[in-house]
């Protein structure tokens, strides 16, 4: 079975094999869906006819499977005859002006006809005849533009005067005292032009594609900078935690030989109380033996011969505190890990800034701005929402929201979230009035409860704002941010760095608190709402001022 064979059993539609091929009464025969489809989009012209042959019908036809062609295609699938895909026209290409439903890339164009054709379309240029004084040319646009409009001629004269193409006719009317060449001259004239210009396209190019291998080269580099800043890093930490290893193991050997020396000290006094205990013992005996005897000459000279029993210092010796040592050590090491742990902390917080520096005018932190829009579905029943859902002000009185399971019920957390979450670099401001905590939290904070409160939880970061102050909370550790009131507060995120940083916006920005961490899932800005209170998040663009 050649190829052309397999052409016979393609839809005219959508030009691929025929699946589950119907037959009309016209003879032809086209996919189920195909011919639906097309019907469909003429129902309401109440028109039915064939694609192929234009034959119309008065009535939308009942279409029936036929059950040849569909096992013709079926044993054509088996024998891997199946035709070439279709190659599509996208943008760009030149479309064939023959195809009805999906357009073919076009590859040639006719500049008797003036039309483009496809493989398909193009084969009656090709075979026929009457056809083969048509000029073909490699796929062109505009077409059309080669056509004068005021005679229907081709343009094969240039006018030299206005640079454009013309007819003859144009030539001996509007440009008759024009300077007229013909477009043939014209082009051996200025192929030297499209040299030169071809010349400058290729300086171009190769200098862009210098650039190109220059990036690689420092992309490259970059990997390599980054590969060494890396394993250096590692060898950094690895002596850092070999020497806590080696201080913790030197700390372990003064615990024991405390623990030693402290045990010999308590074995030793330990045996001195077993012989004082013995010899008491001994005397008691003697002393009770004495005090049976009969004579009473007898008792009085053995109890005048017997030593008086004497205190020492052996006693107060025995309640000595021997844990004592042991917790002032472990104290001066809980003391070290603070300290560690706050140089590591501002230590991160440097890289991470080195690495992901801050904005540091307004201007900068307004190219990450973004316009925060409040979740009507989270908001808290005595809170509404204004502004474009920008702005939320405590009401004081049950609102009737609709219930929703994303909403804040507690009783006293008149809270509030962002509609859209935020990774990346993002930037927002806010105005307040009253008493409010400005968040970023996570979407799966509590609903209810204490541990729906923003910054009492590890799921969120809260500043609070008030007349009094500004206090920063997180996972219930509060840290007091003084001297600091603003009407105007900024707050910026850097997702991937682990960074959130709150300003005060008034001549120029000032840091209020910043705060170091790792986020594990995108974050939602969010507020909380105090009696009386209102808070407003800004619309912002980087032409604000």
């Amino acid at each position: 079975m050649e190829k052309i064979g397999v052409e016979v059993l393609s839809c005219s539609i959508c030009l691929d094999l025929l699946k589950d091929p119907v037959g009309l009464h016209c003879g032809h025969s086209f996919c189920k869906l195909c011919i639906e489809g097309y019907w469909d989009r003429l129902d309401e012209r109440n028109i039915y006819e064939c694609p192929h042959c234009r034959q119309t019908f008065t009535q939308r036809p009942l279409l029936q499977k036929n059950v040849m062609l569909a096992e013709l295609v079926e044993e054509i699938k088996k024998a891997g005859l199946q035709a070439d895909e279709p190659s599509y026209a996208g943008p760009g290409d030149v479309a064939c002006d023959s195809c009805t439903e999906m357009k073919l890339k076009a590859l040639k164009s006719c500049l008797v006809c003036l039309a483009s054709f496809c493989d398909k379309h193009l084969r009656a240029h090709l075979e026929e005849p009457a056809f083969r004084r048509h000029k073909l040319v490699p796929p062109f646009k505009q077409l059309q533009e080669i056509i004068c409009s005021h005679h229907d001629e081709e343009k094969k004269m240039f006018c030299r005067t206005d640079q454009h193409g013309i007819c003859p006719l144009c030539a001996v009317d509007q440009h008759k005292d024009h300077d007229i060449v013909s477009a043939a001259v014209e082009r051996r004239e200025r192929e030297d032009e499209v040299v030169q210009h071809r010349g400058r396209i290729q300086q171009r190019i190769q200098a862009r594609e210098d650039d190109v291998k220059r990036l690689e080269a420092e992309e490259k580099n970059i990997i390599i900078a980054a590969d060494e800043a890396v394993k250096e890093s590692w060898r950094i930490f690895n002596q850092l935690i070999l020497n806590i290893r080696r201080r913790m193991s030197d700390v372990e050997q003064q615990i024991r030989s405390r623990q030693q020396t402290g045990a010999a000290l308590l074995k030793g006094l330990q045996k001195r109380l077993e012989q004082e205990i013995a010899e008491l013992k001994k005397k008691d005996a003697e002393l009770q033996q004495l005090s049976h005897t009969e004579s009473h000459t007898i008792f009085l000279q053995s109890l005048s011969s017997l030593s008086e029993v004497s205190d020492d210092a052996l006693s107060s010796r025995t309640h000595v505190n021997p844990y004592r040592s042991f917790a002032e050590v472990t104290a001066a090491v809980s003391a070290s890990r603070d300290r560690l742990q706050n140089v590591l902390g501002d230590t991160w917080t440097n890289i991470s800034l080195m690495l992901a520096p801050e904005p540091k005018t307004r201007a900068q932190f307004l190219r990450y701005s973004r316009d925060i829009a409040l979740d009507p579905n989270t908001t808290h029943s005595l809170l509404l929402l204004s502004d474009g859902n920008r702005k939320v002000t405590y009401m004081g009185e049950d609102q009737s929201p609709p219930h929703h399971p994303d909403r804040f019920t507690d009783q006293y957390h008149h809270q509030v979230l962002s509609k859209e979450s935020l990774t990346g670099r993002c930037y927002w401001e806010v105005e307040w009035t009253g008493r409010v905590n400005v968040t970023v939290s996570y979407k799966d904070i509590s609903r209810s409860g204490e541990e729906s409160l923003f910054g009492f939880n590890d799921k969120s970061w809260s500043l609070l704002c008030r007349n009094s102050g500004c206090f920063f909370t997180h996972n219930k550790v509060t840290t007091e941010v003084s001297g600091y009131r603003p009407s105007r507060l900024g707050v910026y995120l850097d997702h991937s760095a682990g960074l959130l940083s709150f300003y005060s916006v008034f001549d120029s920005m000032t840091l209020i608190h910043r705060v170091q961490t790792t986020f594990t899932q995108p974050i939602h800005a969010g507020v909380y709402v105090g009696f009386s209170s209102a808070c407003e998040f800004l619309k912002l663009n980087s032409t604000t001022v």
